[in-house]
């Protein structure tokens, strides 16, 4: 007799395998999820075993008819930070606006201060509870930028930071260098010779030490010009790192276009994109990854172009925007919710913004679905249907969580 090889097996599911065969949601009733050595090796009816369950897997369970998903992939995340700006929130209930703040040395530059101040534990100390609400949430999967060091060797210690918290959570970490996301106090009216410090400095060692997975920037009227951006997309791509850019917030400078034109695996947040960077997006691939809480915490009403995205066929993820500023949210689940309330996204567009298509935009091709040979990252739910995943605003909705086949406790680790 064959010894069974699978690692598990659940029985009695009800899978949102988010695949493309041509049902709501990649919906299979009455179904089974197998996997072994960390990957999915059926998805599929149950009836549709190749052998009795005792004969195929050594763990065997049944999920209660339960509803599971692809683990929740959060393709854009500032989750590494010291202090917070719960001041920030009040000014800006006063009248001031985001520039205001920012201009006054307040906004991101207030949250350098207070991250160069930390040391590497504390900083992990301070960013692990945020990743751990992200994960209890059903999030396998986070991107974290730096961004708040803005010098080689604070930038060096976030993105170390990061990798810790995969670590000890035991979750998959991507890293994103964000070195040109403003311009620090002591380059105060020197800021081109702050990007050639970015350029010459700190992107060079930061790619040979392998810290980054990919390189992004910020392109806004109060951060880079489109100028300053193409230079550091064109050392990033010297050096053989993918890019992204935090595009057309606040402003159009084209910011979506000219992440099309280098490639790249993500525009984000959109809200002033035209339908011309709209087509270059469709043409290059970029997804436009959507930031509602960012939105919605300054209060803006110009709302990113939706339709057009649909009309161009242009994939939209999800994400959090977690950050100390301008989207204080612990939930990728809170964040698909107001994909839907305020961007008019579908429950079932934003549960594949914050799967497959978040899985895109940061070049990651073995997640995102239940699919054989996918990696075996997962979410069980205590939910009737995968609405229900956008509908409910809050609230613990998952009952558990498994990254590369193991079971995930959120807070049973360590720092």
């Amino acid at each position: 007799m064959t010894l069974p090889s699978w690692d598990g097996l659940l029985l009695d599911c009800r899978l949102a395998t988010l695949a493309d065969i041509g049902l709501p949601y990649g919906q299979i009733e009455s179904a089974a999820l197998g996997w072994k050595d960390g990957h999915i090796v059926f998805s599929g009816r149950q009836s549709e075993l190749p052998a009795k369950p005792e004969e195929l897997a050594r763990h065997i369970e049944s999920a209660g008819n339960a509803w599971i998903t692809p683990g929740l992939i959060d393709c854009h995340t500032h989750l590494v930070f010291a202090g917070n700006r719960a001041a920030e929130f009040e000014q800006r209930l006063n009248g001031a606006s985001y520039e205001d703040i920012a201009r006054a040395g307040g906004g991101i530059v207030s949250t350098v201060a207070n991250t160069r101040a930390a040391s590497e534990d504390e900083l992990l100390a301070q960013s692990l509870p945020r990743a751990r609400a992200l994960l209890a949430d059903g999030v396998t999967t986070i991107e974290i930028k730096s961004g708040y060091g803005l010098d080689l060797d604070n930038e060096v210690k976030m993105l170390r930071v990061a990798r810790r918290i995969g670590d000890s959570l035991g979750i998959g970490i991507r890293t994103t260098f964000l070195g040109a996301h403003a311009v620090p106090a002591e380059f105060a009216g020197r800021q081109s010779d702050y990007v050639d410090e970015v350029c010459i400095r700190m992107l060079p060692t930061i790619a040979n030490e392998k810290l980054a997975d990919a390189v992004d920037a910020f392109c806004e009227t109060i951060a880079f010009t489109p100028s300053e951006i193409r230079r550091v997309f064109e050392t990033a791509r010297a050096l053989g790192l993918p890019v992204k850019l935090h595009a057309d917030q606040l402003s159009d400078l084209g910011g979506a276009a000219l992440a099309a034109e280098f490639g790249a695996l993500s525009a984000d947040h959109l809200e002033y994109t035209n339908e011309t960077g709209v087509r270059a997006m469709a043409a290059a691939g970029t997804v436009a990854v959507m930031l509602p809480a960012a939105f919605y915490a300054l209060r803006e009403t110009r709302l990113p172009p939706i339709d057009q995205f649909r009309a161009h066929a242009v994939a939209m993820a999800v994400a959090s925007d977690v950050n100390p500023g301008t989207s204080p949210i612990l939930s990728l689940r809170h964040a698909m919710n107001m994909a839907c309330t305020l961007f008019r996204m579908t429950p079932e567009e934003a549960l594949h913004g914050a799967t497959v298509n978040a899985a895109r935009a940061l070049g990651l091709a073995d997640r995102g679905t239940l699919e054989a040979g996918r990696r075996a990252d997962f979410a069980i739910w205590n939910i009737e249907h995968p609405a229900e995943l956008c509908y409910w605003i809050g609230g613990a909705l998952a009952s558990r969580i498994f990254v590369g086949g193991q079971s995930i406790a959120a807070y049973s680790r360590g720092a």
